[in-house]
């Protein structure tokens, strides 16, 4: 599969890339592109082989998805979100902590959904407790690729067993009844990934669907897990963009290269680049390298490169705004897509102040939330 992986990106990219400028004017979900990245096995390029899966590690699908990115943001991000979850479930799996049922609906052809930005440790919506399970309700936003997921992997409050705050993790399908798509997503950029909120109202959750119960409000290894494996995944696509733009606005400088100006511009531009790959790598490297249980140390590390991983692919595509000059501003120019999808880098988590407040304690020895 590695090798495969590596020749997908650019064997599918052309064709996903043919409709994403509509998608982008219309801020409809890029299904083309995932339903092609379905049908050619891709939503279980993560899962071991023995469950059927195409058994990649999470550095060769990093590099798919920065590569996608270049044809497709909103494919890639949306693709990103599913494999984090994927990535996430292999490494319980690999611990001896459940997952495979899961992965083996994702080999299967699920599309998994994630709530975890809007989540995070606290959780929202509520659980209350019936035969067989919960009802929940709540509204989970941020759900890159529902209009076409399968399983809502999410989280809810739950504070009825005497036990404290609780959250309870679980996963439902999205055709489940009282779950529906809130249709709010119109954004600047990253218009095509489908992020609706989706709106669960008095939904059944079987017992059978609960991954974890933990007490809301400390931290949880299983979020040095994440905090781990899926910033490195999702700063892929924004590395993509990057990349990208750089490309574009280099083109464009050729015809202007005798222009000391432009060779000055042009420099900076291969400098905010080289941060931006740099600190992926880094991210990338910690998650391939990830231990059990993870090191809070790792994770810190991780999310710190995050941010400026976040950062520094915002600076190369301004960059290239300024390499290309006015025609930059133009649709046309494709630039001007990069300039507008890569601001949603920052609002992954950890966000930039999160970040520091949560890197600064573990430096000092302090509970991590």
């Amino acid at each position: 599969m590695p090798t495969e992986l590596s020749a997908a990106a650019e064997r599918l990219g052309p064709s996903i890339a043919a409709f994403a400028e509509a998608h982008d004017q219309t801020g409809t979900f890029a299904a083309e592109g995932m339903e092609t990245l379905r049908r050619e096995g891709l939503l279980g390029a993560l899962v071991p082989e023995e469950l059927g899966g195409g058994g990649a590690d999470v550095g060769d699908l990093c590099d798919f998805v920065r590569v996608l990115a270049g044809h497709c943001a909103s494919t890639a991000l949306a693709y990103s979100m599913h494999s984090h979850l994927v990535a996430a479930a292999v490494w319980r799996h690999r611990h001896g902590q459940g997952g495979e049922a899961l992965l083996r609906r994702v080999t299967a052809g699920a599309f998994l959904v994630s709530t975890g930005a809007n989540d995070w440790l606290d959780s929202n919506g509520t659980l209350v407790r019936t035969d067989g399970g919960f009802r929940f309700t709540g509204d989970k936003a941020f759900a890159s690729g529902s209009p076409k997921g399968d399983l809502l992997v999410t989280s809810g409050r739950y504070d009825e067993d005497g036990s404290g705050p609780q959250v309870v993790h679980f996963v439902i399908p999205l055709d489940t009844e009282g779950v529906r798509l809130g249709g709010d997503w119109d954004t600047l950029g990253m218009r095509a990934t489908g992020s609706e909120t989706v709106v669960i109202e008095d939904a059944f959750v079987a017992d059978e669907a609960v991954t974890l119960v933990r007490a809301r409000g400390p931290w949880h290894p299983s979020f040095s897990v994440v905090t781990i494996l899926a910033p490195a995944i999702i700063s892929s696509a924004y590395v993509g963009i990057a990349q990208r733009a750089a490309a574009l606005a280099t083109a464009n400088a050729l015809g202007r290269r005798d222009d000391p100006d432009v060779q000055y511009l042009v420099g900076e531009l291969g400098n905010h680049l080289l941060s931006a790959t740099a600190m992926w790598r880094v991210q990338v490297d910690i998650a391939q390298r990830i231990g059990s249980p993870p090191a809070i140390e790792d994770a810190s590390r991780a999310a710190t490169a995050k941010t400026l991983t976040s950062r520094a692919c915002i600076d190369t595509v301004n960059k290239a705004m300024e390499v290309a000059g006015g025609r930059a501003y133009f649709r046309a120019s494709g630039i001007e897509k990069l300039y507008r999808d890569v601001r949603a880098a920052p609002y992954h988590p950890l966000q930039p102040k999160r970040q520091h407040r949560f890197s600064g304690r573990v430096a000092l020895g302090l509970d991590p939330a």
